[in-house]
């Protein structure tokens, strides 16, 4: 696939825009904040994003991107069942732990946007709802080759797992506990093991 110059560029000014996002909150992108971090000018920045809500909104989606091609696309690769339950997990605490400066960028965002409605969160919600659906679609085909039990609510068995993500990046990045990983790792095997047949 042939990238512009100018695709390669906005591309790169969206990277930056995202470390930036992770650490001072996507409400604190602007153009001029922008501009002075890259080094160009408000002019040429505007010319690629036309507003501070659409670089907003070109930042999650870039985000989501990486976080397909990261998290997601390697886990359709697994066997269906446990072992991609597994490997959805296990890609989203390298994704925590390696994206960006200041962890998950979807964890950031939530807590910052919670209460500011507008299309930027609603962008967000729509983001968290498709990996919710994501989890609970991969407990059913673990339920599906048997080696989750046949009553298993799905949409529960996705809704904790969200919440030791939730978890995690809370111990981690905000209470610095030194267990952080052991504990999330324990959390995410108690609700698998709850979520096999009996016997």
């Amino acid at each position: 696939m042939v990238t512009t110059k100018g695709e390669a560029t906005r591309a790169a000014i969206v990277d930056e825009a995202l470390q930036m996002a992770s650490q001072v909150g996507i409400s604190s992108l602007s153009i001029g904040g922008l501009a002075s971090v890259t080094g160009m000018s408000k002019s040429g920045l505007f010319a690629h994003f036309k507003s501070k809500e659409q670089l907003q909104l070109q930042a999650l989606t870039r985000a989501r991107k990486l976080f397909v091609d990261s998290v997601v696309r390697p886990a359709l690769g697994v066997p269906r069942g446990e072992p991609r339950v597994r490997k959805l997990f296990e890609g989203w605490l390298v994704w925590e732990q390696t994206a960006f400066a200041g962890g998950c960028i979807f964890v950031t965002l939530a807590a910052e946007l919670t209460d500011r409605p507008g299309v930027v969160r609603d962008a967000l919600v729509d983001n968290e709802r498709d990996w919710l659906e994501l989890l609970g679609s991969t407990a059913a085909s673990a339920v599906a080759t048997g080696e989750f039990r046949s009553d298993l609510d799905t949409a529960q068995f996705a809704f904790e797992v969200h919440g030791i993500k939730l978890a995690h990046h809370h111990a981690t990045r905000l209470m610095r506990d030194p267990l952080a990983l052991e504990r999330t790792t324990a959390a995410f095997e108690s609700i698998v093991a709850a979520a096999r047949p009996m016997g």
